[in-house]
């Protein structure tokens, strides 16, 4: 029985000025499926991603989300569908403490929950509960990328975006953070996981997308990719 698709995009393009960042990119995300989105530095992952949320207009193309054309659609409102993202480089409030950055998460709920969400995030991520007074930016790199992916599940997503999670982290932490992913998954989260540590992405993802000069250029189960010859030069070293 085929499931359900949370995403379909089609046809996807976006410019930075004259410049294509995308060029024609098709990928889809069953319901409570992880995928991964591989590539090189520039490739477009995030571009893929800021598009998706709405940061970034499309300048072709069609984003389905539910079945429901969202291309034009502001960002706030995608948050508002179950949209959240995980920005690259984390992009915490740094004066405002770690409590008041995770309820920002969940502005669009009003206050219905929030306490039960909060402490969901607490059980997920114990050391933002110690510290939950202090500014953000008191916090080590590795416990900012918490906070940010904390802040995103406050917002109760339906779709899960996670751009560069490991970027900047020690081995540990890299470790940590992704068994938070594969809990998540576990729950059935649908995710979208947009990573340089091809590795680590592809061993936990259910398909895996490989992106190139704003193009996709391979796809298919995440195991399959991490066997694929061409993959293994490029982004594996091996």
């Amino acid at each position: 029985m085929s499931k359900n698709l949370t995403l379909s995009v089609q046809g996807l393009s976006a410019h930075y000025g004259r410049i294509q960042a995308l060029s024609g990119v098709d990928l889809v995300i069953p319901e409570g499926e992880l995928v991964a989105l591989v590539g090189a530095n520039g490739a477009g992952k995030s571009t893929l991603l800021r598009t998706l949320s709405g940061v970034q207009p499309a300048s072709a193309g069609a984003i389905l989300f539910d079945g429901v054309d969202i291309t034009r659609l502001p960002p706030h409102e995608r948050v508002k569908r179950g949209i959240c993202q995980s920005p690259e480089g984390r992009q915490v409030f740094g004066p405002l403490s770690i409590e008041d950055n995770l309820r920002l998460g969940a502005y669009t709920h009003g206050r219905q929950g929030v306490e039960e969400d909060l402490g969901r995030m607490f059980d997920l991520f114990p050391v933002l509960q110690e510290k939950r007074r202090l500014p953000a930016g008191t916090l080590s790199g590795g416990q900012q990328q918490m906070l940010a992916m904390a802040r995103a599940l406050m917002g109760r997503p339906r779709l899960l975006l996670l751009d560069e999670p490991s970027m900047g982290l020690a081995p540990l932490l890299v470790e940590e953070i992704f068994r938070v992913i594969v809990r998540l998954k576990e729950t059935g989260m649908t995710i979208l996981l947009v990573e340089q540590n091809a590795h680590a992405a592809l061993s936990i993802a259910d398909d895996g997308y490989v992106i190139e000069a704003g193009r996709i250029i391979l796809s298919g189960p995440g195991r399959e990719l991490l066997e694929n010859e061409a993959v293994q030069k490029a982004y594996l070293g091996v």
